[in-house]
């Protein structure tokens, strides 16, 4: 038996076929092999055509059936991760109205600062545990205010992983994870928020059936089977956010278990049991993949949406074309801790959360002509990220939460040895690397969700540990020095 995983993101998607009984990768592809382009009219602005989703899920499909050369009825259950907060729009036939907005558009954030103010802060942090910022409802606002032609032929509104699960069952249904990160979700009350509806003006029609993460959401169509050449009847079991999935993927579900990524954006991913929030919405809290009303299981989340960008920025536009991430990194490693007195604040991907939702752009300090050279800025650009990493994680432990390890899967930023050092010695974590990667977790989710695994204890047993980065004491002072100049570069 077999489980298939999807995971939708900005850059790409994955695809991962994973054996029930060993619980190992038998198969794992993505597509395309260049970043997916992302459309941004305007500055602030980024959208993707959730048809090319579609498109790549579909390559990558055939990619792992092709590697594995198994039969399709032998899929048991399908899981599905997404890029978060993004929104998706059809109408009454199920057609896809505009181009999704994405996470990294930042064009709504006048309208989610405005309904913090006329909603009052006390209950949208009480209730939301988030200001409405610039995720999905704010999101769809704009749509409202400035494409009202758009916004008249709307049935359902979806996040990019429910636009997925349509494609594959023809049914429009969402989560309370889903719902949560788009601002929609009263957690006080424990159903859909009629703060945020209420003054928005939306139709509570929009959204979608709700479904439990875990379990039925739909059974693969007739046209999807015929499309993906999957078994009619498959069931559909799981689905989450991109940064709840990569936790569930490293077995992170109970208080105090924390999981990082590194990719496009960057996150700090830790679970309470208790609901809280930060008093000025610099971080977020959301439903994790295994809340309930019964059990409070809250994923606080710290992004930054220029972390791996710009290193990808460096890649195209600062080092000759030929040159991969690896040697990025060995060239890097040529340049000392510090990077020479080089600072690079990351910020060059809208607006941050951590910084209250400014948009202070990347910018480099420090620089001198004569004495830096190519290893120096590659350096100061990991650098960079990794210290946007610390200043977020300051506010983490401003609400208690004791950051000790940061499991991560082996993948983008996180193959630099240069990132991963950093982090661990500027924040006095150990880092664990695993084998795993958010469309492995999908798939593993999927599981869970058909009841092929009693538990995630039995679904991620074989979970393997690849490495243990442990802080560098000897140079810990270094790289305190370093951070603590990347600070005062940061004018907000």
């Amino acid at each position: 038996m077999y489980l298939l995983g999807f995971d939708v993101g900005s850059s790409s998607v994955k695809a991962c076929l994973t054996e029930v009984e060993s619980g190992k990768i038998v198969a794992q592809d993505f597509f395309p092999k260049v970043e997916m382009s992302i459309i941004a009219q305007k500055p602030g602005w980024a959208e993707q055509e959730p048809e090319s989703w579609w498109s790549n899920l579909k390559l990558a499909h055939e990619s792992v059936m092709s590697q594995s050369g198994i039969n399709s009825d032998e899929i048991k259950a399908i899981g599905i991760s997404w890029q978060m907060h993004g929104l998706v729009l059809v109408d009454k036939n199920k057609r896809v109205l505009r181009p999704a907005i994405i996470w990294c558009d930042s064009r709504a954030v006048p309208y989610g600062e405005k309904a913090f103010a006329a909603i009052g802060k006390e209950q949208c942090l009480s209730h939301l545990l988030n200001s409405p910022g610039n995720f999905t409802a704010a999101k769809l606002a704009w749509v409202k205010e400035n494409e009202p032609q758009i916004y008249g032929q709307i049935d359902k509104l979806m996040l990019p992983g429910d636009y997925i699960g349509m494609r594959l069952t023809g049914d429009i249904v969402t989560t309370v994870e889903g719902l949560s990160e788009g601002m929609f979700w009263d957690f006080k009350e424990q159903c859909l928020s009629k703060d945020v509806m209420r003054y928005f003006g939306f139709d509570e029609s929009f959204i979608p059936d709700i479904k439990p993460t875990f379990g039925i959401q739909g059974l693969v169509s007739a046209v999807a089977a015929k499309e993906l050449g999957l078994k009619e009847g498959t069931p559909v079991c799981y689905r989450a956010g991109d940064q709840p999935n990569n936790a569930l993927s490293l077995n992170v579900f109970n208080p105090g278990e924390i999981a990082s990524t590194a990719g496009t954006s960057g996150v700090v991913y830790g679970v309470l049991g208790q609901v809280n929030y930060d008093p000025l919405s610099r971080v977020n809290t959301f439903a994790h993949v295994n809340h309930t009303a019964e059990q409070t299981r809250l994923g606080v989340l710290l992004c930054i949406n220029g972390t791996g960008i710009l290193n990808s920025w460096m890649k195209r536009n600062i080092v000759p074309a030929n040159l991969s991430y690896n040697d990025m990194n060995a060239l890097a490693s040529q340049s000392p801790i510090g990077s020479k007195g080089i600072s690079i604040i990351p910020f060059g991907n809208g607006a941050e959360r951590i910084l209250e939702n400014k948009e202070l752009g990347c910018s480099i300090h420090g620089i001198n002509f004569n004495t830096h050279t190519q290893s120096d800025m590659l350096r100061a650009a990991q650098e960079g990220i990794v210290f946007s990493f610390q200043y977020g994680m300051e506010i983490m432990k401003e609400m208690g939460m004791d950051i000790r390890i940061i499991r991560a899967g082996n993948a983008n930023m996180f193959l630099s040895p240069i990132f991963r050092q950093t982090l661990a010695s500027v924040s006095g974590a150990t880092i664990e690397l695993y084998n795993t990667d958010g469309a492995a977790g999908a798939a593993k989710g999927a599981g869970i969700g058909a009841g092929i695994y009693a538990s995630n204890k039995e679904a991620f047993a074989s979970l393997e540990k690849l490495a243990i980065i442990e802080p560098e004491v000897e140079s810990l002072s270094q790289y305190r020095d370093a951070y603590n100049r990347w600070k005062q570069c940061l004018c907000i």
